[in-house]
């Protein structure tokens, strides 16, 4: 196998899932993971702060595919500045590939509109790095196939790779609308921008440039209450990466099961790619938990059977804050 060939393989596994695939992780549940969706989310919810743990297994009948997990958690202050953290690996194929992102979230929260001051406008930054690293060690070199034998790993491989492992900084920036009043009707949604500085990929063979290109996310939706016990929250998302465009519809139904649960029941559509149905419990405002899973309905599910994706997110909330009340979307 070429040199040239070889950096090429790891290259496309290290910013492809699929040829229209979204470059960088994405999720299903992406409310329940909201400043990788959007910094100015940071801290704009109903209560005093949030932590959230998610993974998502995708692919599992192939060996070694995509398995993420990711980390965050945001507070508000009572000075209109909101802060957070956020922190994400990917791991994918045999050659030991991770891409770690750590992130830093500050959102300015002050512009309030209306006569009341009910419509609220987020604006945040999300400074932060990128690491990327593989293991070649793992990699089989076209020297090391033998006529009729085959592959043999006692055979030392010539193709050498200069480089294995990057550290980049890296920068965000976003904004968001919200309605804290207490209508039946709240509208929610916002723009944001990832990867402002487009690091370099570092693992490219000489000669050849790629940047990582910055990923633009719009999301919107609304909660509907239908009764005292019952809302509906119809969403939708739209990503574009480089030549990678990912858009999503659905919503899900709360309903009130007790006196302090409530369950989520809903799905979601990736166009030309899956159908995600979900569902979800809240109890006592201070703890949720999703399941998702998502069923390929695209060309992969024909050519790799069982090639669908699981998805998990656990949130812990904080002390109730009702002088403001974002209608937020759980999932």
């Amino acid at each position: 196998m070429k040199k040239s060939t070889i950096y090429l393989l790891v290259s496309l596994l290290c910013f492809l899932n699929k040829g229209q695939a979204q470059v960088d992780p994405h999720f299903s549940q992406y409310y329940a993971y909201p400043m990788w969706l959007n910094p100015a989310l940071t801290g704009t919810l109903d209560v005093n702060y949030r932590v959230t743990a998610i993974y998502r297994n995708q692919w599992s009948n192939i060996t070694n595919a995509f398995s993420t997990v990711g980390v965050s958690a945001d507070f508000q202050t009572e000075k209109n500045i909101n802060f957070g953290i956020n922190i994400l690996q990917e791991t994918a194929g045999t050659g030991g590939y991770r891409y770690f992102n750590a992130q830093t979230s500050i959102a300015y929260t002050g512009i309030k509109l209306g006569e009341d001051g009910r419509h609220r406008i987020s604006f945040a930054l999300q400074p932060g790095f990128i690491g990327r690293r593989f293991d070649p060690s793992t990699f089989k070199g076209g020297d090391q196939w033998v006529p009729i034998i085959g592959y043999n790993p006692s055979i030392p491989t010539s193709e050498i790779l200069t480089q294995s492992s990057s550290t980049v900084f890296d920068i965000g920036a976003g904004v968001s609308y919200y309605n804290t009043a207490e209508s039946k009707v709240n509208v929610f949604g916002g723009f944001s921008a990832s990867h402002l500085t487009q690091p370099t990929d570092p693992f490219l063979f000489k000669g050849v440039k790629s940047k990582l290109p910055i990923r633009y996310s719009v999301h919107a939706g609304a909660r509907i209450t239908l009764s005292e016990d019952v809302s509906f929250v119809p969403n939708a998302l739209y990503m574009v990466q480089g030549t990678a465009t990912e858009t999503m519809l659905g919503g899900y139904v709360q309903l009130a099961a007790g006196e302090v649960t409530d369950v989520m029941l809903g799905a979601k559509y990736r166009i030309q790619d899956a159908i995600s149905p979900f569902v979800g419990l809240q109890v006592s405002n201070q703890f949720m938990i999703g399941l998702s899973y998502d069923v390929t309905s695209s060309q992969l599910s024909q050519m790799v059977k069982g090639s669908n994706a699981f998805e998990i997110s656990i949130t812990l909330l904080g002390k109730k804050d009702t002088d403001n009340y974002y209608k937020c979307p759980k999932f």
